[in-house]
């Protein structure tokens, strides 16, 4: 039998009005973090909080990994590095997606590192260091074959001599990025490798970083100085196969709004996509496309979508996902379990981020950063 989903505090009052609550477990995260460092040693460890730290809450995770010794952190954009700042003010903080033009005083201003991905953007922030007379910090990306961001090694060859370049600006990493990590046998990535050594090894010794969460799960050959996690952290499973060794993050659960008794041959939800095979007891939840649960997720006919639980009990979704409700099949579930106003969970221990995007068709990443904002956010052991 699985294990009992976890339930919202019942002493909490508030719970009269919640119609969604997804609990975020900044302990799991920390563990998470500690567990990476443990693999990647003696490599730093840094974390990847883009996209407000993968949608749950940039301000929550990053302090909690500031507190679990995480000192090293890797944003997307300008204003999340700013965001990130005022948050954890002596915090190393890089910008992936690069020296925009007329960007460089403001990195400079808040005391963030730009990731430059082309000559162009090296000649640029050297210009602006050499202007100011003061070589400021910045990481170099190298495309070893993703041709995403990144120097392609013509770049590299057209300024690896350009002296006055390096010696104006802090070069402060040089790092790249896989492509099929999440696959451990997929030959690119020891081809990637041995692209990374070969022009990393043209440009100014410094220190180095190539793993994301799947690269650290590669082994040694691919840490080197520093690694950057980011899907792992949040407790998505980094990789295709085996296990995810890491711990659940991330709950959402949803609260039955209504039972229902439908009759054999009556159909569930829009487009009338499902027909039922039996006399059906539905549980109708608060909760829909508009909280993360992908469309993709629905069951017509003869279609397996999304499973839920009501403590041990699966639930399979009826029909169509939508905008603020599905409706699950609780026949074969205790009537204790499912009274209008218990809760259902849709993610949690039951129900991985991982299973859901198998279901929906998609990849960790996607179900975590999708999940809204309407659900009622509860950050608990932090």
């Amino acid at each position: 039998m699985r294990a009992p989903a976890p339930r919202p505090d019942s002493s909490d009052t508030s719970d009269t009005h919640e119609t969604a609550i997804l609990t975020i477990d900044l302990a799991a995260l920390a563990d998470n973090y500690r567990d990476l460092c443990a693999r990647a040693r003696p490599a730093e460890c840094a974390a990847v909080v883009k996209a407000d730290a993968y949608g749950l809450g940039m301000a929550q995770a990053a302090s909690a990994l500031w507190r679990a010794g995480c000192r090293t952190f890797f944003v997307a954009t300008i204003a999340e590095g700013i965001d990130l700042r005022t948050l954890l003010p002596d915090a190393v903080i890089y910008v992936l997606n690069g020296l925009m033009a007329g960007t460089a005083m403001t990195f400079q201003e808040h005391g963030l590192r730009p990731v430059l991905n082309s000559a162009a953007e090296v000649r640029d922030w050297a210009g602006y260091c050499a202007r100011n007379r003061k070589a400021l910090p910045c990481a170099v990306h190298l495309d070893t074959g993703m041709n995403r961001l990144g120097l392609s090694a013509l770049d590299v060859d057209e300024i690896r001599d350009a002296d006055e370049l390096w010696e104006a600006l802090a070069l402060s990493l040089v790092m790249s990025h896989l492509a099929c990590a999440d696959d451990r046998a997929h030959a690119k990535n020891a081809q990637q490798r041995a692209r990374f050594e070969a022009l990393r090894a043209l440009l100014p010794e410094t220190l180095t970083s190539l793993a994301n969460s799947a690269g650290i799960l590669l082994g040694p050959d691919y840490h080197y100085d520093l690694v950057r996690p980011g899907v792992a952290l949040y407790g998505g499973h980094p990789q295709r196969q085996g296990e995810n060794p890491f711990r659940a993050v991330v709950h959402l659960m949803g609260r039955i709004l209504q039972i229902r008794h439908a009759t054999q041959g009556e159909t569930v939800g829009y487009g009338a996509t499902r027909t039922l095979q039996r006399p059906t007891r539905i549980a109708v939840v608060s909760a829909g496309y508009a909280d993360g649960l992908f469309r993709a997720l629905s069951a017509g006919d003869g279609e397996t979508g999304l499973t839920a639980y009501l403590g041990p009990y699966a639930a399979p979704i009826l029909g169509r996902v939508s905008m603020d409700l599905i409706s699950v099949d609780v026949t074969e579930v205790p009537e204790a379990f499912c009274q209008r106003g218990a809760w259902v969970e849709l993610l949690g221990p039951n129900v991985s981020a991982h299973t859901m995007a198998a279901q929906a068709g998609t990849i960790d990443y996607e179900v975590l950063t999708s999940l809204g904002t309407r659900a009622t956010r509860r950050y608990i052991g932090g």
